[in-house]
């Protein structure tokens, strides 16, 4: 999940060109050259809610350049309506992006009939566009039970979600019985191991700009069988489990802040309305991104002699 690079100077309200385009691209090249599979902007990480909507052209323009169908990109259109989303969608492609990822829109929260009939509109519409569904009940006000996904599935355009939420082991079961060879589950990177043994295809994650080698880490575990392994790197990337949520201000826009004490990527600044950040959410933050700075060096040299003896 990238984030959306701001330049300083982003937290002023009129502000109108914010997004780095060259640390932009210095971070996704470097993270995809270092084995990340697949690249997606503009999710809530992503800030699509704090960006204008030429900011978010400059973002996306930028990112396919950038990408040059070396990995897949999703590129987020979620919105507050659905006209809106259409107009994100029919950019993306316009300047050559091939897939799109997008929540329901959600000022109010939506029925599931609502839900179904918004996917079907999007898919109809874009028929030569690859869809993600975005499900993130928590910020987008709706669970998507596993009975909608008979009606969502009947598009075939409709390949992959994010699922943000922690579905039960049966849930999930019967979910992957309805959707398995139609659409592609990305689970949470703490989600990943057991779930993948269920049918998740991938996970996402919004520390991988703070450096990718535990997540390369775990997916090669996880992928090859390993789970010894994988139950190892878990309990480094999560060895307080339980504990605040995505989408939290320690969590998310703290951490934005803090991400640059990893080493790996800046950020920048956060936009409006996320400048105020406690002290304490900040130092948290810091202390995390440190500590993701030594399971990449703890790491990386795994990931890298690995990917060496695989290449030969």
């Amino acid at each position: 999940m990238m984030p959306a690079f701001a330049k300083e100077g982003a937290t002023d309200l009129d502000a109108v060109d914010t997004v780095d385009v060259d640390k932009l691209a210095d971070a996704v090249d470097r993270i995809i050259k270092d084995g990340a599979d697949v690249i997606s902007t503009t999710g809530s990480y992503g800030e699509f809610h704090t960006l204008l909507w030429d900011e978010f052209q400059t973002l996306v323009t930028t990112t396919l350049d950038v990408v040059n169908k070396r990995v897949p990109v999703f590129v987020g259109i979620t919105s507050l309506n659905g006209r809106e989303v259409v107009r994100k969608a029919k950019f993306v492609r316009e300047v050559g992006g091939e897939g799109i990822f997008t929540g329901v829109p959600f000022y109010y929260p939506s029925t599931v009939n609502n839900c179904i009939r918004f996917y079907h509109d999007i898919a109809e519409r874009f028929p030569d566009l690859s869809i993600q569904i975005y499900h993130n009940p928590a910020l987008h006000r709706i669970h998507i039970p596993v009975a909608a996904f008979e009606r969502i599935t009947e598009h075939s355009n409709i390949v992959s979600m994010k699922e943000t939420t922690a579905r039960w082991p049966l849930e999930f079961a019967r979910l992957m019985d309805v959707i398995r060879g139609k659409i592609s589950v990305f689970v949470t990177q703490n989600q990943y191991f057991p779930y993948a043994l269920v049918g998740a295809r991938g996970f996402w994650s919004t520390s991988a700009f703070m450096g990718p080698w535990p997540l390369l880490r775990l997916r090669d575990a996880v992928d090859a069988g390993d789970f010894e392994t994988a139950q190892a790197v878990l309990r480094d990337i999560a060895p307080n489990a339980g504990g605040a949520p995505e989408g939290t201000e320690a969590t998310d826009m703290a951490r934005k802040l803090a991400c640059k004490y990893a080493g790996y990527a800046d950020l920048g600044p956060n936009r409006s309305p996320f400048m105020e950040v406690s002290p304490e959410s900040l130092e948290r933050a810091i202390k995390q991104a440190k500590r993701w700075k030594a399971l990449c060096e703890k790491y990386r040299p795994e990931v890298e002699s690995r990917a060496a003896v695989a290449a030969r």
